[in-house]
């Protein structure tokens, strides 16, 4: 089992920018792709970005992509997801989830696909 905990979310102005953790438990964090999603109010929770287990593949939705990074540090276990640039339009509750997987590149956009989630930290952009 894997438990997730992600911090670093807070409120920052429009064109500012905020770099979320999320620390996993265990020592299997390397058999992971890691993946970001996020939810707004009132709205279904969407594929933000992931990274495969191996660090060598990413994908982003298109709505993040050139201003989120996702990134891992497989000896920390932690991902990470800095995000410049943010805009009104990121505010929502963002969540790291985690896919086994015996690749060593395969990622899922669809979260009913990973098999741990984290609790969500809050993300607000004011403009």
């Amino acid at each position: 089992q894997v438990q997730l905990r992600e911090s670093g979310g807070g409120l920052v102005q429009a064109g500012g920018s905020l770099r979320l953790s999320c620390a996993a438990s265990g020592r299997t964090f390397s058999m992971y792709t890691m993946g970001w999603f996020r939810q707004a109010p009132g709205k279904e929770r969407e594929f933000v970005a992931a990274i495969a287990k191996s660090g060598g593949r990413t994908v982003y939705a298109d709505s993040v992509k050139g201003r989120f990074t996702i990134s891992r540090d497989n000896a920390k276990n932690t991902a990470y997801l800095q995000m410049n640039s943010l805009k009104p339009e990121d505010t929502a509750v963002y969540s790291c989830a985690a896919d086994f997987t015996t690749s060593l590149y395969t990622i899922k956009v669809d979260g009913r696909g990973y098999d741990y989630w984290g609790q969500g930290t809050q993300v607000t952009v004011s403009s």
